[in-house]
């Protein structure tokens, strides 16, 4: 059973795709456990984001895992696969970490993955779909992903989506003070939002959320840096009129801020410009918005040319990043065999032992006998020595017998016998009495 990661994201998908295939954060336990049994799995974890929709498992095959993810979302595995991809071993690791460490995210380097990450973990454990094998493999990547960014300056720049947003109104709005925010939604993506354009000293700021809680906390958070407001989700769309910013990040399956309301916001404005950012997947906003003049759309996909400006410093951390992350996906693996192998290395520990308690009865029957004892040590250091290496010798003679040349060579180069290209009967000859 091998450790894999399969899925799609940004880079092999639209926007379209992904939001098809994205996994309302209420299903994933109920998807688990339906993936599991489908594909005959104990072990998964769902990973979807805006950008991302990936399985990250043990299995042998991952073929019933990739026609489930395109049947559960009713498409047909032909629409699916040419955007899948797919990472075994060490490969798999070097991509958990790259993902946890923000390497292979849209916007290079930015820390939401990992909690996101880490929240995608917990659901599957509360699903009963991590064992304690996969949940050390994780545990492992969030270690490592942690060096990665504490160690180079991947995370340094302030550069993230809610970033990406503020620095887009300023070049639509030269002065945000006079402007007037409406953030859909109150989770961690509009959060930061939400934190980036207080920063830029934002006029008005409105917060639309379906439950005032969350709203009111982020509200007190933001309190005293500007004119903050909270409105009732159900009344979005009479105040819709008043943003001249709107960012929406809804679990929405279905858009929350359609076409009509949106020419009826513009009617009202008399026509005054509003941008509207769609942070969503699947989209909150109806895509025919994009089409209305002085409304300026723009989605997750959209934002990447914004963002490139800011990108310089983390390419170039980046390299310094990947280096660490190869180092440390294969000090994983390392480990991660080591602890595989360790009840087969206590199981051979123990069988040496044994053998060498019952050489050790006999010798010293021996000297209660009376016998010489140069003979007994000479006859306890073949004996014991024929045992030890009775193993090992099988081994080499099923590898020569089954012709596998390479495996023989490196298989003496491990067993430490000197020169690897000896010949088979040298091989034969050592020991000629096993």
């Amino acid at each position: 059973m091998g450790f894999f990661a399969l899925g799609l994201n940004h880079t092999t998908a639209s926007v379209a795709l992904r939001e098809r295939i994205a996994f309302v954060p209420e299903q994933l336990a109920a998807s688990l456990r339906d993936a599991c049994q489908t594909a005959g799995l104990q072990d998964l974890v769902i990973l979807s984001t805006c950008n991302r929709t990936e399985l990250y498992g043990l299995a042998e095959s991952t073929e019933a895992l990739g026609n489930w993810l395109a049947n559960v979302h009713e498409l047909q595995p032909s629409e699916v696969q040419p955007h899948l991809y797919e990472f075994q071993h060490e490969q798999a690791l070097t991509h958990l970490i790259r993902v946890s460490s923000g390497l292979d995210s849209m916007m290079l380097g930015e820390p939401q993955i990992l909690g996101q990450v880490k929240s995608a973990v917990q659901i599957a454990r509360n699903a009963g779909t991590v064992t304690p094998v996969l949940g050390r493999i994780f545990d492992l990547s969030f270690q490592a992903a942690k060096q990665v960014r504490t160690e180079t300056s991947i995370g340094v720049q302030a550069v993230s989506l809610g970033y990406a947003v503020s620095q887009l109104a300023r070049q639509v709005f030269s002065d945000l003070r006079q402007t007037t925010a409406l953030i859909v939604a109150s989770g961690e993506m509009n959060a930061l939002v939400a934190r980036h354009l207080i920063e830029q000293q934002l006029g008005h700021l409105i917060i639309c959320n379906r439950t005032t809680e969350r709203a009111t906390l982020l509200a007190e958070e933001l309190a005293g840096r500007g004119r903050i407001e909270i409105i009732p989700f159900d009344r979005l769309g009479e105040h819709l009129h008043r943003a001249d910013i709107v960012s929406s990040c809804t679990g929405s399956l279905h858009p929350v801020i359609e076409l009509a309301m949106v020419k009826q916001a513009l009617k009202q404005r008399r026509h005054a410009p509003m941008l509207l950012v769609d942070l969503a997947v699947p989209r909150d906003i109806e895509p025919r918005v994009g089409e209305l003049e002085d409304a300026y759309l723009y989605t997750v996909d959209d934002l990447q040319a914004v963002i490139e400006d800011g990108m310089a410093n983390r390419r170039i951390a980046a390299q310094d990043a990947e280096a660490l992350v190869r180092v440390l996906s294969r000090d994983m693996m390392q480990r991660y065999q080591s602890r595989q192998a360790t009840p087969y290395i206590r199981q051979y520990r123990d069988q040496a032992e044994q053998i060498r308690l019952q050489e050790l009865a006999r010798a010293r029957l021996a000297l209660e006998q009376g016998q010489p004892i140069d003979e007994i040590l000479e006859r306890l250091s073949q004996s014991l020595t024929a045992k030890l290496i009775h193993g090992p010798t099988q081994l080499l003679r099923e590898t020569v017998t089954s012709g596998q040349e390479e495996q023989l060579a490196e298989t003496v180069k491990h067993l430490g016998v000197g020169d690897a290209n000896r010949t088979h009967p040298s091989l034969e000859s050592t020991h000629p009495q096993e």
